[in-house]
């Protein structure tokens, strides 16, 4: 080896393989852990590139690759994209014992996880005022249907930024947006019926739809989501019982609706009659929301919130906000024969922060830390290959033609990263070759930094050959 400052360094380091056992790749990952635990390989220090390495060694490309990849995923050596591959610093991501990076989840698509301390703190002193002010008998009853007036003044209290019309009355609290969904596709479907929605969508509508038996089609869109001539079409075809929709933030896309297209919209949904879920899980984090389509078509839509997106998760409470009392009624018959109750003490706990101004801080913190990931994803994403909302929790990530989606997830998989690929969401038709990144899965910002890097670092890879074409 001779090593060199500058961009020279490196490129005659050149290891010694052992040719006799496994894989060639796997023998280069392991002599660059020899050299590196013998000083040979110094924190910092470059690696040949990869095709000089592969010519000095005699092997194809696709070997070096993945031996750099395997060594990545060891967290020997990490990639910085125009620059090469290094070997990593001892302050770099922790691993395991097995020297495996931990998974980040970025195939879920939780609020930043960097605010729990904030949550921990809200959470303790919460649950001790619950405790201090309210029977415990009673949080430890039934309370069948969908929340106490107090609850629900709450809920319609949390929503009114999205929808300025919502009333205590027309309001119901939910264990969370799967329970609202099971409860409203129950109510408003029987088996065999249809809902028309985006190509795209939430792929726990998707799953529920299937489990209930109801048909999915999917109506086309544009840049500016659901295109009304397309819905009105699907209306008068297929005489569906509902449409579900994501107007802001829509998942996976990221299209938020323009008001004129929502009004467009609006004006379908009201000349058929249909009945419209509209899934408003992002509306909170928008600094100056959109006007929601149960404004716009108020007879006809069931507006659901969920505070998944924007708080936590594990507090499993949402608000759907029927078009009318008669309307909140069926639903909470639909809701006490599909989840019997909203969880009470959580109920207590978020209304209490609610109406306090606790839930509404926490949810500033976490837009916050979202505009600054969404920052992070532009500052390390290619331009050009993804589209994201700057006040989104999500980006959506189309590949280069070189990786099928599969392929994609399966090789940054080894890196420890979970993606979602296009599959996840498809209502019918092709699935784009295209992959949906959660942002608020990485544990920091830095760690979000250090993922972003592996995925750019990954696209800008030659992919695996696929040995299904191998004879």
């Amino acid at each position: 080896m001779q090593g060199m400052n500058g961009d020279k360094s490196m490129q005659y380091w050149q290891p010694g393989l052992d040719r006799t056992h496994g894989p060639l790749y796997l023998a280069i990952a392991d002599a660059i852990g020899r050299a590196i635990a013998a000083k040979e390989l110094r924190p910092g220090e470059r690696l040949p590139p990869q095709r000089r390495l592969a010519t000095a060694l005699e092997v194809d490309l696709t070997t070096v690759t993945r031996g750099y990849t395997e060594a990545q995923r060891r967290g020997l050596v990490e990639a910085v994209v125009g620059r090469g591959t290094f070997v990593r610093g001892a302050e770099r991501t922790p691993h395991t014992a097995d020297g495996v990076l931990p998974l980040v989840d970025m195939s879920m698509n939780p609020p930043p996880q960097s605010l729990d301390p904030l949550l921990q703190d809200a959470l303790r002193e919460g649950l001790e005022a619950v405790l201090r002010q309210t029977d415990i008998a009673s949080l430890m009853g039934y309370h069948l249907g969908g929340g106490s007036p107090w609850a629900r003044e709450a809920g319609a209290a949390w929503v009114r930024p999205m929808l300025a019309s919502a009333l205590p009355a027309h309001t119901l609290v939910c264990n969370g947006a799967q329970a609202a969904l099971t409860a409203l596709l129950t109510l408003l479907t029987r088996p065999g019926d249809v809902v028309l929605a985006e190509p795209l969508t939430y792929q726990r509508f998707r799953a529920l739809a299937a489990h209930l038996g109801v048909r999915i089609h999917a109506v086309a869109t544009d840049a500016d989501g659901m295109l009304p001539d397309a819905l009105d079409a699907a209306c008068l075809s297929l005489t569906p019982k509902a449409i579900y929709c994501i107007p802001t933030i829509q998942n996976p896309t990221t299209v938020t609706m323009s008001l004129p297209r929502r009004q467009a919209i609006a004006e379908v949904v009201l000349r058929h009659g249909v009945a419209v879920i509209e899934d408003d899980a992002y509306g909170r984090l928008i600094g100056e929301p959109v006007t929601a389509l149960a404004a716009l078509a108020p007879s006809q839509t069931w507006y659901l919130a969920t505070l998944s997106k924007c708080l936590s998760p594990g507090l499993r409470l949402a608000y759907v906000v029927a078009p009318d009392r008669a309307a909140a009624a069926r639903l909470e018959g639909a809701v006490r024969a599909t989840a019997l109750m909203p969880p009470t003490l959580m109920t207590v706990l978020v209304s209490g922060w609610i109406h306090q101004g606790t839930a509404a801080a926490l949810c500033d913190g976490v837009r916050r830390e979202i505009v600054a990931r969404q920052a992070i994803a532009r500052e390390i994403l290619p331009a050009g290959n993804f589209v994201a909302h700057p006040e989104g929790p999500h980006v959506w990530l189309t590949l280069p033609p070189q990786w099928h989606r599969m392929a994609f997830t399966a090789h940054v998989r080894g890196l420890g990263l979970a993606l979602a690929p296009s599959d996840a969401f498809l209502v019918e038709g092709a699935a784009p070759n295209a992959v949906r990144i959660g942002l608020g899965a990485a544990e920091s910002q830095a760690a979000l930094r250090t993922a972003l890097q592996a995925v750019t670092t990954a696209l800008r890879a030659e992919a695996p050959p696929d040995l299904a074409d191998i004879v």
